[in-house]
């Protein structure tokens, strides 16, 4: 689709901004609404609900009925299986309409919205719902006169929190596998980007996920979000967000019912390339393509780069070479690799950041500021600072923007113990033709995943998390449903 056609589509697009309740659209309570602003052009895409305790109530109320009685949670795997695949076959039929509302929502390129947001988000409910009637319960090795059933049960009520960043797919690593499971779920899309989320409420409804399964309540997150994170009547919580308010999610879900609180939290990432990297050019183009990708507003974004002192120019050399493609463009055209950040205050964070690197002495070799003033969107040029050291802001901070710092080193052990000096554990990577020193680094990291000779490298089949303050659950894979599933045992004697 052409750049003007799909700004023709962006302007005849009606949005509703509703919360999705018990299986239709509805303002809050309080009547109570908040402009959400595209960060394309700083225009208001409409109004949304602002949804407060009120409103958590009553998705609660529908979630735990809808549980108890059955119409989802009782259904026999393999029915469930077939809804989750036609919702995953039916996102795909609303791919332009969801790519575009994402787009317009958080500023990304469209191109990527299709590809990855889109595709993948339906690729993890389809995963889940194949994956339904292949998951069995167990029978422990007792004694002849017992028999002790092992079996996994749906917790109850979820509540997921999504950041803003990968609205649909967060959504989807958290909805899918709680839905597999058989449990009812109310998601809290970011108030930065709850279209499409909105949008997905309608659509598993269409697939024939029963009224009062899955509710959307968008809101603020001191609002709706602490409303569900204290709601004694939840039985477990993903957040995907930061390790601030990650923390804060841990403390009201003991400071409620105990209830699970499993969260995906920030990082800070190292990407360790040493002077025996078996292809510079491939190693350049995924740290610069993997740091600038979604305009950085990624958790795993590789924002601190090591490396070795020998190949350091050459690697600079071939890394500002690529800088022309990463200027930022038109998110509605499918041109365009690097699109806007999210909303102003967003942009002030990262143009704070870029001060700080320029005020501690750090060396900006390109970007550092502001471009595309004239669209009224917030768009950040990629930037690159060399000389920087590890007890600078800008290397001890998660940026969540176009912010890459160069870090030089000559002993791996060196880089090793920068690279775990941080409280972050999301990821990590080491670039070496030597395999042993390619298997004792990705050992010595600590960081719920370690690329060797590549970054980025992902699948649905493979679990997503991090150590220390990165969190503690794991999205993906078959591991996912240990946070939506309870086990039980059931001891049988043997007469």
């Amino acid at each position: 689709m052409t750049n003007r056609l799909w700004h023709e589509r962006a302007a005849a697009l009606n949005i509703d901004g509703r919360a999705f309740i018990n299986g239709s659209r509805t303002w809050a309570v309080s009547e109570k609404q908040f402009d959400n602003i595209s960060p394309i052009d700083g225009r208001s895409l409409g109004s949304v609900a602002r949804c407060e305790t009120a409103d958590v109530d009553l998705a609660v109320a529908a979630a735990r009925t809808a549980f108890e009685d059955g119409r989802w949670s009782g259904q026999a795997p393999a029915a469930r299986k077939r809804v989750l695949i036609k919702f995953a076959d039916l996102v795909l039929k609303h791919s332009d309409e969801l790519a575009l509302l994402e787009t317009l929502d958080m500023g990304k390129p469209i191109k990527y919205s299709q590809s990855v947001d889109v595709n993948s988000a339906s690729n993890c409910l389809r995963w889940y719902g194949e994956a339904i009637d292949k998951i069995y319960d167990e029978i422990a090795p007792t004694a002849s006169d017992s028999l002790a059933l092992i079996t996994r049960e749906p917790v109850g009520v979820v509540a997921a929190i999504v950041p803003w960043n990968y609205p649909m797919l967060m959504a989807s690593w958290k909805i899918a596998p709680a839905l597999a499971a058989g449990n009812s779920v109310i998601l809290k899309p970011s108030e930065k980007s709850p279209l499409t989320a909105l949008r997905l409420a309608e659509i598993a409804i269409e697939a024939g996920i029963p009224a009062g399964v899955f509710n959307v309540v968008p809101g603020y997150g001191h609002e709706a979000g602490a409303a569900l994170a204290l709601h004694m009547d939840v039985d477990c919580i993903g957040f995907t967000g930061s390790t601030k308010i990650g923390k804060q999610i841990l403390q009201m879900a003991g400071q409620s019912n105990l209830k699970r609180a499993w969260t995906e939290l920030g990082g800070k990432s190292a990407n360790i390339v040493c002077a025996d990297c078996p292809d510079l050019d491939e190693a350049v183009e995924a740290a610069i393509g993997s740091i600038y990708f979604n305009q950085g507003e990624s958790c795993n974004a590789p924002s601190r780069l090591f490396v070795e002192a020998s190949i350091k120019d050459k690697f600079l050399e071939k890394a500002l070479a690529m800088m022309p493609d990463f200027q930022p463009g038109d998110p509605l055209d499918e041109a365009t690799i690097m699109g806007a950040i999210v909303d102003a205050t967003q942009l002030k964070s990262v143009m704070g950041y870029i001060d700080a690197g320029n005020a501690e002495g750090a060396k900006l070799l390109h970007g550092g500021q502001q471009v595309k003033l004239e669209s009224g969107g917030y768009y950040v040029a990629p930037t690159i600072f060399d000389q920087v050291n590890s007890s600078m802001k800008i290397a001890k901070e998660e940026i969540f923007g176009p912010v890459l710092s160069v870090i030089t080193f000559t002993d791996i052990q060196d880089a090793i113990r920068q690279a775990n000096d941080t409280p972050f554990g999301l990821q990590a990577a080491i670039w070496t033709a030597d395999l042993s020193t390619a298997i004792k680094t990705a050992r010595a990291l600590r960081a719920g995943t370690v690329h060797v000779n590549q970054y980025d490298g992902d699948d649905i089949t493979v679990p997503f998390g991090g150590y220390k303050q990165s969190g503690n659950g794991r999205d993906k894979s078959l591991h996912a449903f240990d946070k939506y599933t309870e086990l039980k045992t059931t001891w049988i004697r043997i007469r």
